[in-house]
């Protein structure tokens, strides 16, 4: 192991960092806005990022000529954070509204969903049954404290809510493919936080209206990569960090190809199940914290269909024969040549489904997609792929937050986050450029 008393950069070391030598973990969205805040502030962050592209899970990929996100991505008129940003870098008129559709696929046939009216005319439930749902969604739109439900579990709180019926008919099913044994043990807040963000993208009780940029996140992205470039940052693609030095409670470095650079401040926005393998001398109560975490994995599947699906953006799916809750038919949303949908499954990492090939999983897809759309025939598949992330989403039980490390480590010079950090909203671009800013200005204060 060499140990490395300049920076390999362009610039010589004192003239590059003189004021303080920052290293940032992972080129996510939050990575990237930690750095991207960083050199605004007139610093000069190095990130490191172990993929061959910034970006995370909002990394596009080539999708046989198309260039589009492994993982689908939308954004609501709520979404502050990430539309400062857009002004910030000129590309607010790259930002385009829809008005989108909801359905659901119940017992064979495909409804309206998403509005008063939909919810009327459901074929499924009894009208009590509706109006118990209708008042739990419309009043969850309107609370705004969290606090409350922070300690309360989801499925209970739910089932007081809307009754055994509607849970049975509207929820179980979402629960059971998304969490499966994790499913009896969920924030209230943090499913809270995910019904009012899909409410609040509402402009009337009948039209929602979500959002996409032009070219996808990858315009948002490699903007911010420019950005973080041109103040003096620096983004080092394929370069994992191996290990975090820290010596006597102190950050001294990290290892990066068997190399230690110096540094005097590390911030991680890696997710937080890798913390403990590249931080093993974190104190042992702290690393307990971080190996407690449990995360949803997902195998994503996207389709080039030469027709449409439905005419919907977002697809709730309650079917015996579907192991999914539901799917996204993101050409509805953002208009392309060929019509895209996302079918995400989603489950714990260490479940068996997990190690099942991707051609499990594609001819699973084709089948349901055929069985929504009868007109759709093996023709119509121009591509399809699979993606694994395998810790795509953080498990919040009740009391989630409070059950994480401080940000701030007990070690000087160190700061750990990922998306489970903004408990109780849900992961998303927004979000993690909010959280990222905010980190990197306490990191300086």
């Amino acid at each position: 192991m060499k140990l490395s008393t300049t920076l390999p950069t362009a610039k010589s070391f004192w003239s590059f960092n003189m004021e303080q030598r920052i290293a940032v973990l992972g080129a996510g969205p939050m990575g990237l806005a930690v750095a991207y805040q960083l050199a605004r502030d007139g610093h000069h962050p190095i990130v490191f990022e172990a993929d061959d592209r910034v970006g995370g899970m909002a990394a596009p990929f080539d999708f046989s000529g198309l260039s589009i996100e492994r993982y689908y991505h939308f954004h609501c008129i709520s979404d502050h954070a990430f539309l400062a940003m857009l002004d910030e870098l000129g590309l607010r008129d790259k930002m385009h509204w829809v008005a989108t559709k909801m359905g659901y696929w119940y017992r064979g046939e495909l409804q309206a969903w998403g509005n008063p009216i939909a919810l009327l005319k459901f074929r499924g439930l009894s009208f009590v049954a509706k109006f118990r749902y209708g008042l739990h969604a419309f009043l969850s739109t309107k609370r705004n404290d969290w606090k409350s439900l922070d300690h309360v579990e989801a499925i209970g709180w739910i089932k007081r809510w809307v009754g055994a019926e509607a849970y049975e008919v509207l929820w179980r099913r979402l629960f059971d493919y998304k969490f499966y044994d994790y499913t009896s043990n969920l924030s209230a807040a943090w499913i809270w936080s995910r019904i009012r963000r899909i409410g609040r993208s509402r402009y009337s009780l009948f039209k929602e209206r979500l959002g996409y940029l032009e070219g996808g996140s990858d315009t948002l992205l490699q903007a911010m990569r420019s950005d973080i470039m041109a103040r003096g940052g620096e983004i080092r693609l394929q370069s994992p960090v191996s290990k975090v030095v820290m010596q006597d409670g102190v950050i001294r470095g990290v290892e990066v190809a068997g190399n230690i650079l110096a540094f005097d401040k590390v911030i991680s926005t890696i997710p937080l199940p890798y913390v403990s393998r590249i931080m093993p001398d974190l104190p042992h109560e702290i690393l307990a914290q971080f190996k407690a975490k449990n995360n949803i994995a997902v195998v994503c599947v996207i389709v080039k269909l030469r027709k449409a699906l439905t005419e919907n953006f977002w697809l709730n799916i309650n079917d015996p024969d579907m192991d999914i809750p539901g799917l996204v038919e993101y050409s509805n949303l953002r208009p392309l040549e060929h019509h895209i949908v996302y079918v995400p499954f989603y489950m714990p990492g260490e479940h068996p489904k997990f190690s099942e090939p991707d051609q499990m999983f594609l001819d699973k897809v084709r089948r349901y997609l055929k069985k929504i759309n009868l007109a759709l025939s093996d023709d119509d598949f121009i591509d399809i792929r699979a993606s694994r992330y395998r810790y795509a989403q953080p498990i919040c039980d009740p009391g989630y937050l409070d059950k994480l490390p401080p940000v701030a480590l007990p070690v000087k010079g160190l700061w750990v986050a990922d998306t489970s950090y903004y408990y109780p909203e849900d992961r998303g671009i927004s979000e993690s450029i909010d959280f990222g800013r905010k980190l990197a200005r306490n990191v300086i204060a």
